[in-house]
């Protein structure tokens, strides 16, 4: 098991990283965690060394082509951090981004606390809890040059390859009657149009919402009232480049849109 002093080198290797754009090839192998829950002790330390404030979360790999794209089994959550968030329809920098791929999202924003407890939450107590639905564009990436074979513990601890995010305004449709596993989001880039698919996000964004409710839950991390959670691609990664125009529109649920440079 890491000890505290090394869960907090480890993150203080990684966020040096996101900082400075540069990768590496593996945390060394003092400060390298070997299972699920020493990577999310890692990431937790993140927040203690990075300049931005916590903003929401992430889930990555909710989709079979985001998990064969970063190499994994299933999902995992991560910080969206506050000095990671790009305006809607601003420009994000490519700089040191060596995964390069845009991803449309459905998003939350949390209008209650879900503190933890014994029993998991149902996807309806969560959907409860929510203010807000918004559509989202997530730019992912990893410190590690090779992402594909950094492993699961790895990657939590690199923040589930969080990097950059977009949010989009929350929608004025009454999204709660809406059947979002069959929404399709519209992309377009470089003149293609590309169609999304509600279903690819864990076969349903709510249920994705839930499973990050209690993946909190089982860390004893409270998912608290204003922190936005996004909830996976539903689309498999697009391949992006610097001069690109990458826009989502969700129809009735509202459009955002990021410039690269």
């Amino acid at each position: 098991m890491l000890d505290r002093d090394q869960i907090a080198a480890a993150s203080r290797v990684l966020v040096k990283h996101w900082c400075d754009g540069t990768k590496l090839e593996a945390l060394e192998s003092s400060l390298r965690p070997r299972s699920r829950a020493e990577g999310y002790a890692v990431q937790a330390a993140l927040e203690a060394h990075s300049a931005g404030k916590l903003f929401g979360w992430k889930i990555a790999a909710t989709s079979e082509a985001g998990q064969r794209h970063i190499n994994v089994a299933g999902p995992m959550g991560g910080r969206i951090l506050s000095d990671t968030i790009v305006a809607d329809g601003g420009t994000a920098s490519m700089k040191g981004n060596e995964m390069r791929v845009g991803e449309p999202e459905f998003a939350f924003r949390m209008g209650r606390d879900l503190p933890p407890r014994a029993a998991p939450f149902g996807v309806d107590e969560v959907l409860a809890a929510v203010e807000t639905l918004h559509p989202a564009i997530e730019i992912p990436d990893s410190r590690f040059a090779d992402f594909v074979s950094a492993g699961e513990a790895q990657l939590i601890a690199d923040n589930a390859c969080a990097h950059l995010f977009v949010l989009g305004a929350s929608t004025s449709a009454d999204w709660r009657a809406m059947d979002l596993i069959e929404e399709r989001p519209q992309i377009t880039l470089r003149g293609q149009r590309y169609i999304g698919h509600g279903k690819n996000v864990l076969g349903d964004p709510r249920v994705a919402l839930a499973w990050l409710a209690n993946e909190l839950r089982a860390l004893g991390i409270t998912l608290r009232a204003g922190e936005v959670v996004t909830t996976g691609t539903c689309h498999p990664p697009l391949p992006i480049r610097a001069g690109d125009h990458f826009a989502a529109d969700f129809g009735r649920l509202g459009r955002v849109s990021v410039k690269f440079a």
